[in-house]
């Protein structure tokens, strides 16, 4: 199978993707750095999800399904479906799937919430902090192996850089719903 990704150094010695930078060249207006970021944001963003998918669905668990547990593994009360859902960037519908097949494998269960009787909150099983534990030392493998050659200087400023980018999108999100536009 022919590499789509073929990286190259520029005359700084920075990664770039050639192909990527003449399709972001079209749409750019002298803001070409800007858009290869945004490339190489979702480029790194796929090669992370296809690990993290590697690893938890051959545990038989979905991507989505571990972000789920991994939100649920962190606290001792259960956690309702919206804010679930919010946590996780996706919709209430989706994370009731995921609940839902979560429930049947028995990591999850639903149970009444203590401040509000209409509603229910998503719990981890025993089995579920099980799986997580068991997940545990694959995923250190893994995400070591992503991050070689990387100092914890780089990470750090790699994590900074990311949640930098994540806060501008949700202040422009923010703004854009009260002017009422969409994003």
């Amino acid at each position: 199978m022919k590499d789509v990704h073929i990286y190259e150094r520029d005359e700084d010695g920075f990664l770039y993707d050639p192909r990527v930078r003449a399709a972001m060249a079209q749409l750019a207006n002298g803001d070409l750095l800007a858009f290869e970021a945004g490339a190489a944001v979702r480029t790194a963003y796929h090669a992370v999800e296809r690990m993290r998918a590697h690893g938890s669905e051959g545990r038989g668990v979905s991507a989505g399904a571990l972000d789920v547990l991994i939100r649920l593994s962190t606290t001792d009360q259960g956690i309702s479906i919206g804010d679930l859902a919010r946590a996780c960037g996706v919709s209430s519908r989706n994370v009731t799937g995921l609940v839902d097949t979560l429930e049947r494998d028995g990591l999850v269960r639903r149970v009444p919430d203590p401040q509000d009787r209409r509603s229910v909150l998503a719990e981890i099983t025993s089995d579920g902090r099980e799986w997580i534990a068991a997940f545990r030392k694959p995923s250190q493998l893994a995400m070591r192996a992503m991050f070689a050659g990387f100092t914890q200087e780089d990470l750090l400023a790699f994590r900074d850089l990311c949640l930098r980018l994540a806060a501008n999108q949700h202040r422009l999100a923010d703004h854009l719903r009260q002017i009422g536009s969409q994003p």
